[in-house]
């Protein structure tokens, strides 16, 4: 559902742009005016939300040095002996345009506990992590960024290097078998070539704006158990970067599947051996 009313939301601010003529976003200072409230109730429903701390954390630079890939950690960090589980965490960037960045739902079985990537900050903003857990309640922990005009930066690739590597997959991992048993936590990343067009960056050709275009949805399985999935919007930065840590199942392989808002599908899957490794 939220895939769906994000692609609305996306090109409603396409069209605004559009109308306003803007050329790109304000650097400005930080807004007095705090979005949240109405944020809790547009995208969580009213739902009442407590203080995470201990439950979930998130990380980013204070001051980004790039706008368009600013880099972000979060956290599941419930303590020794909580035998609750996090079932997905939302990623929220409040000054953004459309501030719903992410929301990643993990695997009943993978042990997900860290999820890392990179988006776009508009302005100056809070940045909320919300995490739901088995037991039906929302945790929330915030951090603060200085950063601007991330959604409007002009894409680092032209359009035709961009469609050239539309779709194309990489996967890594990072643990050898020295490091620990098949038990231990491991980490893995996924990378895949899209432009994640924000909508409101401009041809620089023909000074035209770019229709939104971006990966909405990712899902990643060992075997057929699922690890990750993430449902995306425009400030995921382009050519998407997940990384993740998780507990390998014995399964012999790992499979991917994205989706875009233009109805491409992309899949690959990896041998791996027992281990995971």
């Amino acid at each position: 559902m939220w895939g769906r009313h994000s692609s609305l939301l996306c090109i409603a601010v396409f069209l605004a742009a559009m109308q306003l003529g803007l050329r790109s976003a304000p650097a400005a200072a930080p807004e007095s005016y705090d979005p949240w409230p109405g944020l809790v109730q547009d995208i969580f429903g009213n739902r009442a939300i407590d203080d995470g701390a201990g439950m979930i954390a998130i990380e980013m630079p204070y001051r980004a040095e790039d706008a368009a890939i600013v880099p972000v950690t979060l956290r599941a960090t419930l303590p020794p002996g909580d035998t609750r589980r996090v079932l997905a965490i939302t990623l929220v960037i409040d000054q953004n345009p459309a501030p719903m960045a992410a929301r990643f739902e993990l695997g009943p079985d993978s042990s997900v506990s860290e999820i890392s990537t990179r988006v776009r900050v508009n302005n100056y903003t809070d940045v909320h992590a919300v995490a739901e857990l088995s037991d039906g309640k929302l945790y929330v922990t915030k951090t603060y960024v200085k950063a601007s005009g991330g959604c409007s930066a002009p894409a680092a690739k032209n359009i035709e290097e961009a469609k050239g590597k539309l779709g194309q997959m990489r996967f890594r991992q990072f643990a050898k078998p020295a490091e620990g048993p098949t038990s231990g936590a491991r980490e893995a990343q996924i990378m895949i070539g899209h432009p994640n067009n924000s909508g409101l960056q401009m041809d620089q050709v023909t000074q035209l704006y770019i229709p939104p275009f971006f990966i909405n949805e990712l899902r990643v399985w060992q075997d057929d158990s699922l690890v990750l999935a993430m449902e995306g919007g425009i400030s995921i930065s382009e050519d998407p970067n997940i990384r993740f840590t998780y507990v390998p199942s014995g399964a012999k392989r790992f499979r991917v599947e994205a989706k875009d808002t233009e109805g491409h599908v992309f899949q690959n899957e990896w041998k791996v051996d027992s281990s995971g490794i």
